[in-house]
């Protein structure tokens, strides 16, 4: 059967209960309401047996789990829940789990844990019969009859679910299949999610072996996708069962520092919470102040991270607000009238995370020291925080009149245009498609999982992309353009020019340089600095179906470029259009700063009876000035004909160094010298003494060579010493 749970009442070495009395965190398991008796799934499984009930009333089995959907959707109607209990119970009647139990128990627990993280009704009628089709004589046929196409459709996805094997072993068409499925509908993982939770809730009496297994395999695929849903509830609750099984000495650490902090007399954080109530309270801002307790898992890696724990790190403060407004309101008061410490400021209410997160994370400090964390976000930001894509209800059926500007419209195929899928589970539906095979799909995947932190960085039109922590300017192009970033040539971060392998940290800017070229390809050095799936997958299949000896070379490399610098003699730049009054001397342009007409210039007198000239605002100037030289006057002849040095900064390309010199003859200019030094980190420069006819066509010469594509800058020539010495 594919619930191999244990009795839940039987203890087990590797089963952690301290977590069931802890509350959780930001992404723990929500607190249950004040009143409601902790469910009894010994009794609910008695229950189930009493046999049939009254078609007017609910059966006394699932009344935990109406009451808990109600709470959310008061309006719902529950006589598909009644319908899917009936048949649920009837059809795995005789079973048992291994524990002894009934087996009705286990969809019983798993519906009730989704009804509490406000699951939508069909959701919770799948998650009934979510067994039955695996494990009884119920047929999707029979299911599509009572239930609909929907509700078919989702227990099929879990049942499908259950048969992949999630290790080492799996086979990736499977799984790809499986998680193209679950990109189409959340729910079915939703649903899987639940089942894995209740699962790992019962573990305890399994061979130590096999809740290894078991754990490892939610640890390494079910967290990290229960973390890109945004199911922080059940993903911080898996967390901390995984840790006590794969690490329990240090589990059992974690519990006395735990029980000990709990032990202490005082509260830190309690005292704090109440500071910021009278905080708000002063400041007319309506707000609900609680205390958050760490789960096992986040505990132990601020213990990790910090040192020794004082009161303050076992928890955070939530406050709760009504508006969007009131969270920055709230933000104000805190760093106005208390201590803030600046650097743990974080918003992801105006840079939602990928899961659809969103919060505003801020730190105060109290009179001793102690450092509480803040955590403010509307009611709905909680609902989503803890429940992610299961708060979202059915993305399908979502009337259009509660979608704002008209998100609730459909497609041409009735598929509802969802603006809040999270944006990993819509990149996964574009990864399948473009992964070249299922094995790079999987491993890329397997990476891509393996990533549990992401930055957030942002365009240059404002917007924001997010991507895991590590990511680079490849990744960056990908994630903003598709695979129109094989045509990518640079870009700037945070203003400064940067190779696509930089690595971008949080909150960079980032403006990506793409050239013209229809020919341009991407190279596959970028396949070491790419770390996102739509990176890895674009490149290997744009390199799979351009078989070339250029996917072995350096790409960056100029066809025409020689190894060494290159350069071609010439004589000394004339300068018959530059007047000095100074009778007898003779005049030479200096070579720092290449002078041409109309630029405003000075002269400073050397030996042998030479006056150099140089642009006015040129570094060699002010060195001269500063030494008491004396400057001479100079002024422009009539002749307009001009000689300058330009140096243009490119990122290699095949043929760069042909379509330059081919723009530079264009404009009528002559090469009177070239240097062209070796690629150095996929950049080349070029320096070029040019002679023109006219110095008014300077500013057109240095246009075309800017826009010949893999060319970011064309500059004049800034030499550090000032040849005038």
């Amino acid at each position: 059967m594919s619930a191999e749970a244990t009795n839940p009442a039987t203890p087990g070495p590797a089963t952690p209960s301290p977590q069931r009395s802890v509350p959780l965190e930001q992404g723990g398991a929500p607190a249950r309401r004040k009143g409601r008796a902790r469910i009894d799934l010994r009794r609910l499984g008695r229950a189930a047996l009493l046999g049939p009930t009254a078609r007017d009333r609910l059966p006394d089995a699932i009344g935990h789990v109406a009451e808990a959907h109600r709470a959310h959707h008061p309006d719902a109607d529950m006589e598909p829940l009644r319908r899917a209990y009936v048949l649920a119970e009837s059809s795995h009647r005789g079973q048992m789990r291994k524990s002894g139990e009934p087996y009705i128990t286990h969809p019983l627990a798993v519906t009730l844990i989704l009804a509490e993280l406000g699951a939508e009704t069909t959701t919770l009628t799948a998650s009934l019969l979510h067994d039955t089709v695996e494990d009884t004589e119920v047929t999707l046929d029979q299911v599509r009859s009572e239930f609909g196409d929907e509700v078919c459709y989702l227990v099929d996805g879990v049942t499908k679910l259950e048969k992949v094997d999630y290790g080492a072993a799996a086979e990736p068409e499977t799984f790809r299949k499986m998680l193209v499925a679950t990109g189409n509908d959340v729910r079915v993982m939703s649903i899987k999610l639940a089942d894995r939770l209740h699962n790992m809730r019962t573990l305890g009496v399994m061979r130590p072996e096999k809740q290894a297994r078991i754990a490892k395999v939610t640890r390494d695929v079910l967290i990290p996708l229960a973390e890109r849903l945004g199911v922080q509830a059940l993903k911080t609750e898996l967390e901390d069962l995984v840790f006590a099984i794969l690490h329990p000495e240090e589990y059992e650490h974690t519990r006395e520092l735990i029980v000990d902090n709990a032990a202490r007399a005082g509260d830190p954080l309690a005292e704090i919470a109440e500071e910021v109530r009278g905080v708000l309270r002063d400041a007319g801002i309506q707000a609900e102040v609680l205390i958050r307790p760490r789960h096992f898992v986040s505990v132990h890696r601020v213990s990790r991270k910090r040192g020794p724990m004082r009161g303050a790190d076992f928890g955070r403060l939530l406050v709760l607000v009504n508006e969007d407004a009131d969270c920055y309101g709230v933000l104000g008061e805190l760093h106005t009238c208390l201590t803030p410490v600046v650097s743990e400021f974080k918003d992801f209410i105006a840079v939602p995370k990928f899961n659809l997160y969103q919060s505003l994370h801020t730190a105060v400090a109290s009179g001793d020291g102690q450092v509480a964390e803040v955590l403010i976000r509307t009611h709905q930001m909680h609902k989503v925080a803890e429940a992610g894509v299961i708060a979202l209800g059915n993305p399908y059926t979502a009337p259009a009149e509660e979608q704002p500007d008209g998100e609730g419209e459909r497609t041409a195929d009735g598929e509802r245009v969802d603006p809040t899928r999270p944006g990993w589970l819509s990149r996964l539906l574009h990864w399948q498609q473009g992964a070249p095979d299922p094995d790079t799909f999987w491993s890329t995947l397997r990476e891509d999982l393996a990533q549990d932190r992401e930055i957030a960085v942002f365009r240059a039109d404002g917007g924001s992309l997010g991507l895991p922590e590590g990511a680079s300017c490849v990744d960056a192009a990908y994630a903003q353009y598709g695979e129109d970033a094989h045509a990518c040539i640079g870009a700037r971060v945070n203003g400064r020019l940067a190779t696509l392998s930089t690595v971008l940290r949080d909150g960079d800017t980032v403006q990506l340089l793409m050239g013209q070229d229809p020919a341009s390809e991407p190279s596959r050095e970028w396949l070491e600095h790419a770390h996102t799936p739509a990176a890895r997958i674009a490149i290997q299949r744009w390199l799979t179906a351009h078989p070339s000896p250029r996917d072995t070379e350096p790409a960056e490399a100029p066809a025409a470029a020689p190894r060494p610098p290159a350069e071609a003699p010439a004589a000394r730049p004339a300068a018959a259009n530059a007047v000095v009054e100074q009778p007898g001397a003779s005049v030479r342009l200096a070579g720092c700063c290449t002078p041409v007409p109309p630029d405003r210039v000075t002269g400073f007198a050397v030996r042998g009876g030479v006056v150099t000239v140089h642009r006015v605002e040129c570094a060699g100037v002010a060195r001269m000035k500063g030494a008491g030289r004396a400057e001479v006057e100079v002024s422009w002849g009539d002749t307009t004909e001009c000689r300058v040095t330009l140096v243009a900064e490119s990122f290699g390309r095949p043929h760069l160094l042909a379509d330059l010199t081919e723009a530079i003859a264009l404009e009528g200019a002559a090469i009177v010298s070239a240097t062209v030094e070796p690629p150095s980190q996929q950049r080349v420069r070029h320096t070029y003494t040019l002679q023109l006819p006219d110095a008014a066509r300077l500013p057109g010469l240095m246009r075309a060579m800017r826009n010949v594509p893999g060319v970011y800058d064309v500059n004049r020539a800034q030499h550090a010493a000032a040849a005038a010495q």
